[in-house]
């Protein structure tokens, strides 16, 4: 028996010839190999989409440093506790009511405390550099309200949800958007991880009916649940908490807020009117990393934070996308090769008895 090679890329049927095509299983190997790749880097590109895509946080400034920040004042019915600062700019201490305010001399008259606030009190006529770090404070308040209010609209899915009655809701990390009033009369639910971000858009007034309540929900990964800090209300209108109701979040109100009796807030107060307590309960939450602010005293040096992070999160943005396209292309060379090697032809062996030629062969 003689042995023939034989190079070709089809298979050759002789009727003394048992052929076993090598071609087909390589190229049957090869484009499955090659599907079976294009699966997993499509999810790891999925991952780094979502990564990119997701939700920046809004950046509160020195007036993070503050659970209440208002600018015509700040009133309680006894007694309210507050945990975190309290502040009023351009008005002055009288716009800070019902709290027995006492000026700490420690500082010269710099802030005041109070037994309902577990912090400071600040008023813009207090003494320097009080005012000019109010004045800060109150602009960061406002370039916080207005980049929250620039947000776009997550999804079709986020637009006007309920139209306005959200009661029952479940809401996951994004950002939402109603051009009405929003009121819920029972409990809502924000349902996400530590790291989610979540922004709720509305052009007229938050209403949160007696007994209402916000509850944080972990979404079963194993990152914790959602951070109140993380959670941004900015409203157009005006923000009425029921009797004993409990909100979680931070309200961005562009004018005032009222907290009616027993009521209670895991977050912070930012109004660009006045805010309103009755024996409430309003704890700050700890401010993010990185951003200078603090609950325990009012910084007096401040960097352009929202500059910096903001920088950085467009260069990282910038970094993702590169390293993307790079990715793209080294697997589409990859790829490529693949699909040249496989169409490359293959030697056959065929076994034929002795004396039989097959043609396009070369004897071994």
């Amino acid at each position: 028996v003689e042995v023939e090679v034989r190079r070709r890329t089809e298979k050759v049927t002789h009727p003394l010839a048992r052929t076993r095509s090598l071609h087909a299983s390589v190229s049957q190997a090869s484009m499955l190999a090659m599907h079976t790749r294009k699966m997993t880097y499509g999810a790891m590109i999925l991952a780094l989409v979502s990564s990119a895509a997701a939700t920046p946080p809004v950046l509160l400034g020195t007036a993070g440093n503050f659970a209440i920040l208002t600018k015509t004042g700040i009133s309680t019915v006894p007694s309210s506790s507050i945990t975190g600062n309290i502040g009023c700019s351009p008005i002055g201490d009288s716009g800070l009511t019902g709290f027995s305010l006492v000026a700490d001399d420690a500082t010269a008259g710099q802030f005041s405390r109070t037994t309902q606030v577990t912090g400071m009190a600040y008023a813009a006529n207090f003494a320097v550099p009080t005012p000019s770090k109010l004045t800060t404070a109150i602009s960061d308040l406002e370039t916080a309200y207005t980049d929250a209010a620039g947000r776009t609209v997550s999804s079709g899915a986020n637009l006007n949800v309920g139209a306005g009655s959200v009661a029952g809701e479940t809401f996951t990390a994004g950002v939402y958007t109603w051009g009405s009033n929003v009121n819920f009369n029972s409990k809502i639910y924000i349902n996400g991880s530590k790291s989610d971000i979540f922004i709720f858009q509305m052009s007229g007034n938050l209403i949160v009916a007696a007994d209402a309540e916000v509850v944080l929900e972990g979404d079963g990964t194993g990152n914790g649940e959602p951070k109140n800090g993380n959670i941004v209300w900015q409203v157009a209108g005006h923000v009425e908490v029921g009797a004993n109701a409990h909100m979680e979040g931070v309200i961005l109100v562009k004018t005032h807020a009222a907290f009616l009796s027993g009521s209670s807030l895991n977050g912070r107060i930012l109004a660009q009117t006045a805010a309103t307590l009755d024996q409430a309960t309003i704890v700050a939450p700890p401010p993010p990393a990185n951003t200078g602010q603090s609950n325990n005293e009012f910084e007096v040096n401040k960097t352009n934070n929202n500059l910096i992070v903001g920088l950085v999160v467009g260069l990282g943005g910038g970094l993702v996308l590169l390293a993307m396209l790079a990715f793209f292309y080294y697997k589409y060379r990859l790829i490529k090769a693949a699909k040249t090697k496989a169409a490359v032809p293959v030697n056959e062996v065929v076994i034929a008895p002795a004396g039989v030629t097959v043609a396009n062969s070369k004897r071994v």
